[in-house]
């Protein structure tokens, strides 16, 4: 029974590294297409949410089987919890992504206004975060999961930058007032994505040290 269970749990992590890939992926092709207005790509970014919502529910899926079957220990309680609840921040980066992908076709082939200073740096380190927390979980690092945690001040500061500087645009080029919203709302959600990626890395260390009680 336990060897059934175990084979079970791989397969958990196995679906887990997946659904980490197709969010990586998501968020770094959404990011690509915005900053070279690349409409083609961010369609095909749109198209692939409903791939991750569906590996989404494949997870959870396996996670109830798990709790189901038997009274899992405390370790493995705690590693069913986390990967719950990470895949709910996953699926809304991919929700995230789709969204950054939509503003991107909808601004067609729109002049820049702000995307080379600190948007640029925003989507940058918003992704080392979330792909730190991504092998933070694959490779069981509970240190680089702290180091996720730490750099969000980073992501913060970007985001208060690039508002700043976007108010400040608006301000002298009101004709281009629609345009620098749709870059104050690519920003929010890149700020949003950082808060997942933070999410994530708590809830590999909560399946790692099993001193922490964390609410559910």
């Amino acid at each position: 029974m336990r060897s059934k269970f175990d084979e079970q749990l791989k397969q958990l992590h196995d679906e887990m590294i997946l659904m980490c890939s197709m969010i990586e992926s998501a968020i770094q092709g959404a990011t690509r297409a915005f900053m070279n207005m690349d409409a083609e790509l961010a369609r095909k970014i749109m198209d692939g949410d409903g791939d991750v919502d569906r590996e989404q529910k494949k997870i959870e899926n396996i996670c109830f089987n798990l709790l189901i079957q038997r009274q899992p220990v405390a370790r493995d309680l705690r590693t069913i919890t986390a990967a719950m609840k990470m895949v709910t921040d996953m699926e809304r980066i991919g929700d995230q992504a789709a969204d950054i992908s939509e503003i991107t076709v909808a601004m067609g082939q729109k002049p820049d206004v702000l995307k080379d200073g600190n948007l640029n740096k925003m989507a940058s380190e918003t992704i080392i975060m979330l792909i730190q927390s991504i092998e933070a979980y694959v490779e069981r690092d509970m240190d680089k999961a702290k180091m996720v945690i730490e750099h969000d001040d980073v992501v913060d500061e970007l985001f208060l930058k690039v508002k700043s500087d976007l108010i400040e645009f608006i301000s002298k080029n009101p004709q281009q007032g629609e345009q620098a919203a749709d870059l104050l709302m690519v920003n929010k959600y890149l700020e949003r994505i950082g808060d997942h990626a933070t999410n994530i890395a708590e809830w590999v260390i909560f399946s790692l040290d099993d001193k922490i009680v964390k609410k559910v």
